[in-house]
């Protein structure tokens, strides 16, 4: 293709809106002539579909459950009023609180204001508040963020114990008030407090839905307040409900810019014009791809620091959202689209090189960012800023891979600032609800991971078996597989796994004994002295 065409391809396969500060480009992604026209069918019923979503219909069918992350920046379109007054009062006490703890009107039992935040959630509750946090930091920051978001006791610690809890304002983050790794950082935080003589109830913020035994914990123990969540909004959109919103608000973030440029997003993505919806671009250039099956990754390239995080926050967005066995008529098809990324330009030295001359299963989203800062900067070569080179590595790197026959995409801002943020987040929100529906899956469930937990519950069960086992086989103890045998399960390699790991950690309960090999090792019950 002539640089002429290029160019040519270029302007008609653009979406440019100035007044959002938004361009997206498909002119590399290689779309034939006709895509528009194939798609037609599939991209008018993703529409009706969305349409219907935004008007109260039941869009998660599994759980028989109304879809409304898109209320929260416009509660006027919400269903009823009662769900559209909740949201304008939530957001009004978030702003409301996030005021008085600035103000130190609320503040610690032993310091005379709140310095620190710390935020106990997973997957949704945590990506979200972890992206919107890096992206838009300020300094001097309100209060500074730490976040507990594993069940990894040394990860923990670590955090734990380095943060001044007198000054620390926790929020602890659960829908349904019973997710293991929050339930877990929570108690893990509570004895660290009271290991300093403290409470955490009246440092600690829950953020939960009504009702929940996260919601009775925080009454119970005086928490300075509680949030609601709701169950038409999932943990992968619900950055700019009170999850996302309440810890921006406290480190000084402008959510109501934040809001406003989602809500900007939403009425420019709802319409039916597929060239003039850079969400329906998006979806549409997902599907081309990856022929409606998701065969190639999507690799996510933001050349900006303070986007860092936008490839982890949309990895579970994604393919949380697209990675199901079945489709809505029960059909098994195995669909989704795998996502990994990292920044630009520090992927010039990672895997740029397998992306330009390795497997091609891929297509990448290039995030480019008009303005570097609030000034040119030094020139470090005449006529040259760092920033001229990182704008130049975007443009070379993509020019390199298109002239190796691998597509891409870029997405161009003018700047990252609260509204550019909101957007994104309702641009890839709105992409992926349409592209659920052109491969007919339901983005609103996560079966895969109930099986998880589950699965995890049952390993638990198992480990109390084993403990009760080896208290019945007494002093000798014995082998995984005599233990596995009293412990009524066949499953050996797991009872093995297990007991490695108590035999591992002092204080669990079973100490080893090693034998002549290492499944001859015995397993007994640990002694006080032990």
């Amino acid at each position: 293709m002539t640089v002429n065409e290029l160019w040519q391809r270029y302007r008609a396969w653009l979406f440019d809106d100035r007044e959002l500060g938004l361009r997206v480009d498909l002119s590399r992604m290689n779309m034939p002539a006709d895509s528009l026209k194939r798609m037609a069918p599939r991209l008018r019923g993703a529409f009706e579909a969305m349409d219907a979503l935004e008007q109260g219909a039941v869009a998660n069918p599994d759980e028989g459950r109304m879809v409304g992350h898109y209320w929260l920046r416009a509660p006027e379109l919400a269903p009823n009023e009662e769900i559209a007054g909740a949201i304008r009062e939530t957001r009004e006490r978030i702003l409301e609180f996030a005021r008085d703890v600035h103000a130190a009107k609320l503040r610690p039992a032993r310091a005379d204001r709140f310095r620190h935040m710390l935020v106990i959630g997973i997957g949704g509750s945590a990506l979200g508040p972890q992206f919107v946090g890096q992206a838009l930091r300020e300094s001097p920051v309100e209060l500074e963020p730490h976040f507990l978001d594993n069940t990894d006791p040394e990860g923990t610690q670590q955090v734990l114990r380095s943060l001044p809890l007198e000054q620390t304002l926790t929020i602890v983050i659960s829908k349904s008030g019973g997710t293991a790794e929050t339930r877990n950082g929570m108690l893990e935080a509570a004895e660290v407090y009271r290991e300093h003589g403290l409470d955490l109830g009246p440092h600690a913020i829950a953020v939960t839905q009504q009702g929940s035994r996260l919601d009775r914990f925080a009454e119970e123990n005086a928490f300075l307040a509680r949030f609601p969540m709701w169950d038409w909004v999932g943990g992968r959109t619900s950055e700019l409900s009170a999850v996302g919103l309440l810890p921006a608000a406290l480190q000084g973030i402008d959510v109501e810019q934040l809001l406003d440029g989602a809500a900007r997003m939403d009425r420019v993505t709802r319409t039916h014009e597929v060239l003039k919806n850079p969400a329906a671009l998006l979806a549409l250039a997902w599907f081309h791809a990856g022929d409606g099956k998701g065969t190639k990754d999507m690799v996510i390239l933001p050349y900006k620091d303070r986007l860092a995080l936008f490839s982890r926050y949309l990895q579970q967005l994604v393919m949380e959202s697209l990675g199901k066995e079945r489709d809505l008529d029960g059909n098994a098809v195995h669909q989704g689209i795998a996502v990994y990324g990292n920044k630009g330009s520090t992927d010039q030295h990672a895997y740029v090189q397998q992306l330009r001359e390795g497997l091609p299963n891929f297509f990448v989203t290039f995030l480019q960012v008009l303005r570097h800062g609030e000034k040119r900067g030094i020139e470090v070569e005449q006529g040259i800023t760092s920033g001229d080179y990182l704008n130049g590595f975007l443009l070379g790197t993509r020019r390199a891979l298109y002239e190796n026959g691998r597509p891409s995409l870029t997405i161009t801002v003018d700047q990252v600032d609260a509204a550019t943020i909101g957007m994104l987040i309702a641009l890839y929100e709105r992409a992926v609800g349409l592209y659920a529906t052109m491969v007919n899956v339901n983005a609103y469930h996560q079966p895969g991971v109930e099986a998880g937990k589950k699965a995890a519950a049952a390993v638990l069960d198992l480990q109390r078996a084993l403990l009760s086992a080896a208290r019945g086989l007494g002093q000798d103890g014995g082998t995984c597989t005599e233990l596995a045998q009293a412990a009524g399960t066949d499953d050996v390699e797991t009872a093995f796994q297990i007991l490695e790991h108590l035999a591992a950690n002092p204080g669990s309960g079973i100490r080893k004994e090693p034998g002549p090999t290492t499944f001859e090792a015995r397993y007994l019950r640990e002694t006080e002295s032990g």
